[in-house]
């Protein structure tokens, strides 16, 4: 098939979920004779060395947008659109649109996330014969009110609670229209499906979660210099969910562990680390390692990986990372949603503080048992989430809408 895909951010190098996700994708798609059109938002060339160019027929990119705070305000006030489906329109990126899509004819469009969702209306109308996809991260909406119900709980946090709030109602109702107008949805999880699933009569909302490629975590060549009693904790530093686990982490369950091991090391593995996160520099137990490379030799070296999220949806590629790299996991419920039984069970699920503290503190004593658990961790995430086994999911569902 002829393939276009539009995305906001070239997924390389890939440094995020999302970005994850997508260069998989690509990867497939490609090794499975697709041709593919690329369009993203990008503000510096692509370099020489970049893997991208091999995968694509061609790759297209717009400046992002500017959005200063002044017009964010005035959407909020003046608009009844969500802030994230305003987030990277442009008037460029319609332009250059516009002209692709009349010279080219597409046998099957893709709209990668939300934030570029504002473009699905007009691919929808300048190809009608093309199959439009919508492939979602996470139910947005369902995040944004998880979001809510946590900030409120902080004074600190009323003003961003009450954006949430009016956040939530209105991207419920773009995210409608999206998933009414695409001929199809992908949802990363059965939690995910299940919530846009309402807004389709036909329920074509198809799970494909994402993956990644398990032999691409296996070099254990170099590592960084770590101390025995290391806790990792990766991601994207100014998600919101990233940032609030974290805050929550230190303040409430690093404490106890210190008390049992004085010795135990924090890293916070990711770009971008959230001003919020500041007052984590000043604690020498941390470290905040902002961009880094690859993250997988902080993997290789983590005693044990902690994801203790309270917020947020969709397939945690951070632990699929983790389980590939063979680690010892401990994990809230709400980190492990959506992966398949077999995998919760290889590592730790805890909620709360002293369960989360008591559940670390154990493996950092034994680490039999964090070797056990990883090996269990490696077994279920190349069973069930390489992309080998993805990637035919994802030909299945364009095959079915092909055939119509």
């Amino acid at each position: 098939m002829k393939m276009l895909i539009i995305t906001a951010s070239l997924p390389y190098p890939p440094a995020s979920g999302g970005a994850i996700r997508l260069y998989g994708i690509l990867r497939g798609l490609h090794d499975a004779g697709h041709r593919i059109t690329l369009m993203a938002f990008a503000d510096e060339p692509i370099t020489e060395n970049n893997p991208l160019p091999p995968l694509c027929e061609q790759i297209i990119t717009v400046p992002a947008p500017p959005r200063p705070i002044t017009a964010r305000l005035r959407d909020l006030v003046f608009t009844r659109q969500p802030d994230i489906a305003r987030r990277l329109y442009s008037e460029e990126f319609v332009t250059r649109l516009q002209a692709l899509l009349s010279r080219e004819k597409f046998d099957l469009i893709q709209i990668e996330a939300i934030e570029v969702a504002c473009y699905l209306p007009l691919v929808k109308a300048a190809q009608s014969d093309a199959k439009v996809v919508f492939d979602t991260f996470n139910a947005e909406y369902l995040l944004q009110r998880v979001i809510f119900q946590i900030d409120r709980q902080e004074f600190k946090r009323l003003p961003a609670a009450v954006y949430s709030w009016l956040q939530a109602g209105r991207i419920e109702r773009f995210e409608r229209e999206m998933c009414q107008l695409a001929d199809a949805v992908l949802a990363v999880s059965p939690e995910d499906a299940e919530a846009l699933r309402i807004f389709r009569i036909d329920q074509q909302v198809h799970i494909v979660p994402s993956g990644i490629f398990v032999a691409d975590y296996q070099d254990t060549t170099w590592q960084p210099d770590m101390p025995p009693c290391s806790l990792v904790f990766t991601g994207k530093m100014d998600y919101r969910p990233n940032v609030d686990a974290m805050l929550w982490f230190v303040e409430s369950i690093f404490p106890q562990i210190q008390q049992q091991i004085p010795e135990v090391r924090l890293y916070i593995v990711g770009q971008k680390p959230h001003s919020r996160l500041e007052v984590l520099k000043s604690n020498p137990a941390i470290t905040l390692t902002g961009w880094v490379d690859a993250v997988q030799p902080y993997l290789n070296a983590a005693s044990v990986y902690i994801a203790p999220l309270r917020m947020g949806s969709g397939t945690r590629l951070k632990l699929l990372e983790a389980m590939a790299s063979g680690c010892a996991i401990v994990a809230t419920t709400i980190a492990a949603a959506g992966m398949v039984p077999e995998t919760k069970q290889a590592m730790v699920i805890a909620d709360e503080v002293a369960d989360t503290a008591a559940a670390i503190i154990t493996l950092l004593q034994n680490p039999v048992r964090c070797k056990e658990l990883g090996d269990a961790a490696l077994i279920s995430v190349r069973a069930h989430y390489d992309w080998s086994v993805l990637i035919p999911r994802l030909l299945a569902v364009y095959g079915a809408l092909q055939r119509g």
